[in-house]
């Protein structure tokens, strides 16, 4: 059973009221407030820690983004990371496709600041991304470059080329497409269109990337888009080799060991050497089912931000406790 603090009188509580106002609201500094009262400057820097251990002084953030800052923080220094938002826990209790969008907000108000003229920026395909391309007014000019082809079955509005067009109308930027499937069966189909003008056109634009929004997909059903284009039998054996997160139809182990399975062969997507090349990779990645995933993908070193919500950032900061990063 704790000990109950002893209670501060009513002279040492106002005086430690009158310490605060003066260096949180009116803006004096510490020395010069222990001049006005007689006492040392580390007397002040006591006074002041003490008044907000006993709940004197309640410090809170009032931020117009609906961002957690500490778990922001937290999981920004675990991972070693630019920068990471997480969609506050109010805001992150919402069915999934209300997630969705939220999250897609956040990640369109980063793009919207972050991006410069002369950018070159490239967009894998989601859902999650694709809410951020609706989300977004007005971009500086740039061009907008597709990662990775169509993926089969998505209504017109979803696929990647629409959501690559939507900023480009956005930025007034130049778009480079990929019209073509993502995931293709041989390898000789993958040459002939990878070769194609308008496809070889996209490709040239990977090296001059200066940032990537890329969704991180974990690898089971309705989790990737790559899982769902394969068939059981090649899911499987692409299970067993110890593929748990994907980017851009690129593979990644729990560690964050880039995979070698074959599957590079038959994908129209951007070479892992040059995405990891990318100065800056925002990575979208929320819910708890993805939280394996978006932890090996950190540890990969490719990304450099991370969008996630509040109940993923629990999971991801479990997971960084049990194998911290060395």
């Amino acid at each position: 059973m704790s000990t109950p603090r002893p209670r501060s009188g009513l002279i040492d509580t106002m005086t430690a009221a009158s310490i605060a106002h003066r260096f949180y609201v009116a803006g004096r500094s510490k020395l010069e407030i222990a001049e006005e009262f007689g006492i040392s400057r580390f007397k002040v820097a006591r006074i002041l820690a003490s008044a907000q251990e006993n709940g004197l002084i309640k410090i809170s953030f009032e931020l117009p983004f609906p961002v957690d800052v500490e778990q922001s923080e937290q999981l920004r220094t675990a991972y070693g990371l630019r920068r990471v938002l997480v969609l506050n826990r109010a805001q992150s209790k919402a069915e999934r496709p209300e997630l969705r969008r939220r999250v897609g907000v956040l990640a369109a108000q980063l793009l919207s600041e972050i991006t410069v003229p002369g950018d070159v920026i490239g967009l894998s395909w989601a859902r999650s991304v694709n809410a951020m391309a609706e989300a977004i007014r007005s971009l500086p000019k740039c061009p907008i470059v597709q990662l990775c082809g169509v993926q089969a079955g998505m209504d017109m509005r979803d696929r990647s080329v629409e959501t690559v067009g939507r900023v480009a109308a956005a930025s007034g930027g130049d778009s480079y497409p990929i019209y073509g499937p993502l995931v293709l069966p041989d390898r000789r189909t993958t040459e002939i269109l990878r070769n194609q003008p308008g496809i070889a056109e996209t490709f040239e634009q990977f090296q001059h990337l200066t940032k990537a929004v890329v969704s991180i997909g974990a690898w089971q059903a309705n989790e990737s888009t790559v899982y769902d284009a394969l068939s059981p039998a090649e899911r499987e054996s692409i299970r067993q080799r110890g593929a748990t997160a994907e980017i851009a139809a690129r593979l990644f182990d729990a560690d964050g060991n880039a995979l070698s399975t074959g599957l590079a062969h038959h994908v129209l997507a951007i070479p892992h050497e040059q995405l990891r090349a990318v100065p800056e990779v925002i990575a979208v990645g929320y819910t708890t089912p993805k939280a394996r995933a978006i932890d090996a993908v950190l540890r990969s070193g490719i990304v450099n931000t991370l969008i996630t919500d509040a109940d993923a950032g629990d999971r991801l900061l479990q997971h960084v406790a049990e194998r911290p990063l060395h």
